[in-house]
């Protein structure tokens, strides 16, 4: 009457194996190491892989970024961008005078080597000469770049009012004159333009 029950399970109602198990829905495979807790990920996710681990090291690293940093600018000064100028040297205005002073030569340009020149002739032994360079050579010389550097700012000064009537000109006259007394080669920003060029505003 009653059919009896295999103790056998069937198929569908065997056990899953354990290799199904292992790699079954929601199964995480075993870890080698303890998982972090929350405040050490956190840490170590915030900090950055090169942090200095002693003042030295943290010292040593702000004066190298400082370097850098320096080089950049003075190499973007050199080749003459923009971003790295003082702030007395930018604008259209600046440059223009820059290429005013740039344009034409000038005794004021060799004061360097004049006053080198002068020096070497005081120490030689000869009285005439130090009496010669003393009370002649260095007072024309000085009036000279004297009356240069006036020419040359009241130049620049004309011209900058010209040429940018929205623009204040103070300022100006002293720095095409403090140009002028720079050895061309080692102006800063370097000139863009030859002795003898024409000089057109805004470029």
């Amino acid at each position: 009457m009653f059919r009896r029950r295999s103790a056998t399970p069937s198929a569908e109602q065997a056990p899953a194996s354990s290799a199904d198990t292992a790699t079954g829905k929601g199964y995480t495979p075993p870890k080698d190491r303890p998982t972090p807790r929350r405040k050490e990920a956190e840490k170590n996710l915030r900090r950055p892989l090169n942090a200095p681990k002693t003042r030295k090291e943290a010292y040593q690293q702000y004066r190298e970024r400082q370097r850098r940093q320096a080089q950049l600018e003075r190499q973007g000064y050199a080749r003459g961008d923009e971003r790295y100028f003082r702030p007395q040297d930018r604008g259209p205005q600046r440059a223009f005078v820059r290429d005013l002073v740039d344009s034409r030569r000038s005794v004021s340009e060799f004061f360097l080597y004049l006053s080198l020149g002068i020096i070497v002739l005081l120490f030689l032994p000869f009285p005439q000469v130090q009496l010669a360079v003393t009370y002649i050579v260095w007072p024309l010389m000085m009036v000279t770049i004297v009356f240069e550097g006036f020419q040359v700012g009241i130049r620049a000064r004309r011209s900058a009012a010209q040429h940018f009537p929205d623009e204040p000109v103070r300022g100006v006259a002293m720095y095409a004159a403090m140009r002028q007394l720079q050895i061309r080669r080692l102006r800063m920003p370097k000139p863009r333009l030859k002795a003898g060029d024409p000089v057109a505003p805004g470029t």
